[in-house]
C-alpha cells in the first residue's frame, strides 16, 4: 500500500475513534453495544460472518467466563449431554484414555459394536475415519467415533504383538452404559463400582445388590464402594444412594449466595444401612461422588481410602432453552453433614495412599476461574498414611480381573481397602 493511502487509513481509523461520543449511562447500554458490535462485524469483517455463529460465541463467552462448570450448549451439544446423563448414546461403545500421548482402549463395553468387532483392552486407536488422532483432545476423538445409529466409522488399530495396523469398519448403535457393577469377594465382602451418577443409578445399585445377595447365602458384611474416577453426575441419585447406607441424619446441605437453601435428610431402612462401608476415592472422584463420600465420612459410616478428591463442591442447574439449546449454570454450593465445604478442597481420606510415582494432578483449585474455597481444609485427624509400591497398577475396569482376595492382586488401593474392611469386621466381632 502506498504511504499516502496507509496514512489516510490510519487517519480515518483515528477519526472514527475520536468521533465515538460517550453514551449516557443506561441499563440497556450493554445490549446496544452488543448489537453495534454485531452489526460492525457483519458489515466490515474481511469475510462474510454467520450471525448464528457470532451470537453462539457471545453466549458461550458470557457463561463460560463465570466458572469452569457453567456453559452454554447448542442443540447438538445439549442432546449429547442429555444422552450421557441418561446412560446411553449412539456410537461404538468403547472406553478410551490417553496414555503416553496415544489413544488407548481401556475396555470395550460388553455387547457394544466395538466388543463384537474384536476391539481389545490395550489396543491403540491410530486413526478415525482416516484422521490420525495422536495428540488430539480426547473429547474430539470421542465425537468422531459417535454418530447416528446405523452409520459406520473406520478405525485403524495398533495392537501389541501385531506388526501391521488393523483396519476395522464398525457400525454404530445405541450403547447403554451401566453405572453400577458388583462382585462378591471373600469373607462376606462385596465390591461395588459406581462409575457415575446417571438417571437410573439408584435403581441399578439396588438390582446389583439384590443379585449379589442371591448368589450366596453368606450375608453381605462389608461393602467396598469404588468411586475412583467417578466424575459425579446427578445429585438426586447421589442422595438416594447415600440414603441406602444411612439410617438417619443430614446427607448434605446446599447454599445460594450464603443462604441455606435445603438440608437433605436420610430415612430409615436402607438396603446397605447395616453393612460396613469402605469407600475408594482418588483425585478424579468429583462432585456427587464427593457428596456421597463426605456424607458417609461425617456420620462415621465409612472409612475413606485413597487420595484427596478433586474438590468440586458446586451444583449446576440445567435450563432448557428454545431451539433445543441448554444452559448449565452453577447455582449452589453443597456441604457435608457437619458443614464442611468441599469446593476447591475435596474430601481428605481416612487412609491416605501416596502414589509410587509423582505426577502433575489437576484439581478444582487449579482451574482458572474456580469458585474459591471458603475455609482452609486441614488434614484428616488420625489419618493413616501408606506409600503405594512401584508394582501398583491403575484400577482395572473389568470385574473379571479383580481377584476374590484383592490382597493377591496388583491394585494396592483396593487391597488396602479390603484389609480395612476385614479389620473393621474383626473389631466389630470382638
Amino acid at each position: 500500500m502506498p504511504l499516502s493511502r496507509l496514512a489516510l487509513a490510519l487517519a480515518l481509523t483515528t477519526a472514527n475513534v475520536a468521533n465515538a461520543a460517550p453514551e449516557p449511562t443506561s441499563p440497556y447500554l450493554p445490549f446496544d453495544q452488543m448489537a453495534r458490535v454485531l452489526l460492525m462485524v457483519e458489515q466490515s469483517y474481511v469475510e462474510p460472518a454467520d450471525r448464528e455463529r457470532l451470537l453462539d460465541g457471545a453466549m458461550r463467552g458470557m457463561v463460560e467466563g463465570l466458572d469452569p462448570h457453567s456453559s452454554y450448549m447448542n442443540a447438538e451439544e445439549f442432546a449429547d449431554f442429555q444422552s450421557d446423563t441418561e446412560g446411553q448414546f449412539a456410537g461404538i461403545g468403547v472406553e478410551v484414555d490417553v496414555r503416553d500421548d496415544r489413544v488407548t482402549v481401556v475396555a470395550p463395553i460388553e455387547g457394544a459394536p466395538a466388543a463384537k468387532a474384536g476391539i481389545l483392552p490395550g489396543d491403540q486407536i491410530l486413526a478415525v475415519s482416516g484422521r490420525p488422532v495422536r495428540g488430539s483432545k480426547i473429547e474430539k476423538i470421542i465425537d468422531l467415533m459417535r454418530g447416528a445409529p446405523g452409520t459406520s466409522v473406520k478405525l485403524l488399530i495398533g495392537r501389541k504383538g501385531v506388526n501391521e495396523p488393523i483396519a476395522m469398519e464398525i457400525t454404530r448403535a445405541i450403547v447403554r452404559v451401566a453405572s453400577v457393577e458388583g462382585k462378591r469377594l471373600d469373607q462376606g465382602v462385596v465390591y461395588l463400582r459406581l462409575k457415575q451418577f446417571q438417571e437410573n443409578t439408584h435403581e441399578e445399585l439396588l438390582r446389583v445388590v439384590g443379585s449379589l445377595r442371591k448368589e450366596s447365602d453368606v450375608p453381605i458384611d462389608s461393602v467396598l464402594l469404588d468411586m475412583r474416577n467417578n466424575p459425579g453426575g446427578l445429585v438426586d441419585q447421589a442422595e438416594l444412594i447415600s440414603d441406602e447406607m444411612l439410617s438417619q441424619g443430614i446427607i448434605y446441605s446446599t447454599r445460594h449466595r450464603g443462604q441455606v437453601l435445603d438440608m437433605v435428610a436420610a430415612t430409615a431402612g436402607g438396603a446397605l444401612a447395616s453393612a460396613k462401608i469402605v469407600v475408594l476415592v482418588n483425585e478424579y472422584s468429583a462432585s456427587a461422588a464427593e457428596l456421597v463420600a463426605g456424607a458417609l465420612q461425617d456420620h462415621g459410616r465409612a472409612t475413606i481410602v485413597g487420595t484427596l478428591t478433586f474438590g468440586k463442591g458446586s451444583v449446576q442447574t440445567i435450563f432448557e432453552l428454545p431451539g433445543g439449546a441448554g444452559l448449565r449454570l452453577t447455582t449452589m454450593r453443597y456441604y457435608t453433614p457437619k458443614g464442611r465445604a468441599i469446593q476447591a478442597q475435596g474430601i481428605d481420606p481416612d487412609v491416605l495412599i501416596r502414589p509410587a510415582k509423582s505426577s502433575e494432578t489437576t484439581r478444582e483449585s487449579d482451574l482458572d476461574g474456580h469458585l474459591i474455597a471458603e475455609t482452609a481444609g486441614p488434614s484428616r485427624p488420625g489419618q493413616e498414611i501408606f506409600d503405594a509400591p512401584e508394582s501398583t497398577v491403575p484400577p482395572t475396569l473389568r470385574l473379571t480381573d479383580i481377584p476374590s482376595d484383592p490382597s493377591k492382586g496388583t491394585d494396592f488401593v483396593l487391597a488396602k481397602a479390603f484389609e480395612v474392611a476385614l479389620r473393621t469386621k474383626t473389631a466389630h466381632a470382638k
